[in-house]
């Protein structure tokens, strides 16, 4: 018979789940109390949840959920890092405190409700965030604009250029 605090942690993480854009599932094992408490901090400031979680616990609310999730998931210790806004960022964080760090483990994704194999982490961290992409495409988009402009104005400051030259001749 499983107690009540059981039951409202499954229902506080399969509603998590639920609302997710992505979730990085990763063995945080071997990571001593600093390291984790600095991947902690990166995850809060950037507004995402890095949670310990209970696999048995986890299976029940990805089912409740309606997740399908890999059962390689399941086994070992496991914590979760979830993105509700940006599903690019926390892979982003993990990336970075990989290039110090030798953990967590990505053990697997969940991303846009798509469960993806830890193999696909690579891929997925060198992806731009959505204030990258809209960056680059306001660039995108200017740019034509500025081309357009600047040859207008070319025939013009050649203009100019050749009424300085023929002041400077006759004077």
């Amino acid at each position: 018979m499983p107690n009540q605090k059981n039951i409202s942690t499954v229902k506080e993480l399969s509603d998590k789940l639920s609302r997710a854009k992505s979730i990085y599932f990763t063995d945080y094992l071997g990571l001593n109390v600093s390291d984790v408490t600095s991947l902690r901090k990166k995850f809060f400031e950037s507004g995402i949840e890095y949670l310990v979680v209970k696999n048995t616990l986890l299976r029940i609310a990805s089912g409740e959920s309606k997740l399908e999730l890999g059962d390689e998931l399941f086994y070992g210790s496991t914590a979760i890092a979830i993105s509700y806004d940006e599903p690019v960022s926390a892979a982003k964080i993990i990336k970075g405190f990989l290039k110090d760090h030798d953990l967590p483990n990505i053990k697997g994704i969940l991303f846009e409700g798509s469960y993806l194999p830890a193999s696909e982490f690579s891929k997925i961290s060198n992806l731009p965030s959505k204030e990258e992409s809209l960056t680059k495409f306001v660039v995108m988009l200017k740019s034509p604009v500025q081309n357009i402009a600047n040859l207008l104005s070319s025939p013009m400051v050649s203009l100019v250029n050749v009424l300085n030259g023929l002041k400077k001749s006759k004077s």
